[in-house]
């Protein structure tokens, strides 16, 4: 029988856990084992990350901003991603290093999979990205924090969670909506005035666009839909059928909703007092 080409390391059955294989394999490759400059870094950050739950599932929505310093770095970045099938993962802090730990995390669940022949429950998921963000924590110190936001639908309890985390690692799960970035006071002030039990999945996603629009509105460093570059939130939803992007097409349309309706209220939709 002819040897492998690849190293015993790569063939012989470990851990099911693929961030352990590659600190064991390739430590210089996991994002928190980088070389940080010893002097300020001004590197694009990204912004905030709204999420909300509704019958059904749960809706996740991120503005397009990233910033470094007082610039506009970039305006049509996405920081909203598939986790795998039935989860999402927002990012908010470091750009660079939060698109890079997503990928790990992609992969790390990924690998999961095939080692183990099933997948991991949403507290399982939650509980791996909580420890790729320990082994960040060195950087985080150094001033490129990353501070991702997580939901998935529980295929065991049939309902969408959200989970939040700090640059520690803590893992924290939040009830019927939460936010995440330099906007993030205001998009939850706004999702407070706004949010009620019973939502359909449209309402979900017209309030995240609408809490999204409330914090471009105070934050410079939120972007809010650009209307003549149509550029608009990017937009997913993940239920028991599993992730789903909404097309820009739908986001754009309710985006208009939503900026044709603030030309007369400029604050936006009042809540009722009871």
């Amino acid at each position: 029988m002819p040897e492998s080409r690849l190293p015993p390391a790569y063939v012989t059955p470990g851990s099911s856990s693929f961030a352990d294989f590659l600190a064991a394999q390739a430590p210089e490759l996991l994002p928190g084992r980088r070389t940080a400059a010893t002097g300020p870094v001004d590197v694009p950050h990204g912004t905030t990350i709204v999420a909300a739950t509704f019958d059904g599932g749960v809706v996740m929505a991120g503005d397009r901003r990233a910033t470094m310093g007082n610039v506009i770095a970039q305006r049509d970045i996405e920081k909203v991603f598939p986790a795998d099938e039935y989860s999402c993962v927002g990012i908010a802090g470091s750009a660079g290093l939060a698109v890079e730990m997503v990928r790990l995390f992609q992969a790390e669940l990924e690998h999961y999979e095939k080692i183990e022949g099933t997948t991991l429950s949403l507290d399982g998921k939650a509980n791996r990205l909580a420890a790729l963000l320990r082994g960040n924590l060195g950087m985080a110190m150094q001033g490129l924090a990353v501070v991702p936001l997580f939901a998935g639908f529980d295929l065991h309890a049939g309902l969408g969670r959200i989970f939040s985390y700090d640059v520690t690692g803590g893992r924290y799960e939040e009830q019927a909506f939460h936010s995440v970035g330099s906007g993030s006071v205001f998009a939850r002030g706004a999702l407070k005035k706004l949010y009620r039990e019973g939502f359909t999945a449209q309402d979900c996603v017209t309030a995240v666009v609408q809490a999204l629009y409330d914090a471009a509105d105070d934050d410079s460093a939120t972007g809010g839909p650009d209307m003549q570059r149509r550029i608009f939130p990017v937009v997913v939803q993940v239920t028991g059928e599993g992730f789903a992007k909404l097309p820009d097409s739908e986001v754009a349309a309710v985006a208009d909703e939503v900026v044709a309706a603030r030309m007369h209220r400029p604050d936006g939709p009042a809540a009722p007092l009871t």
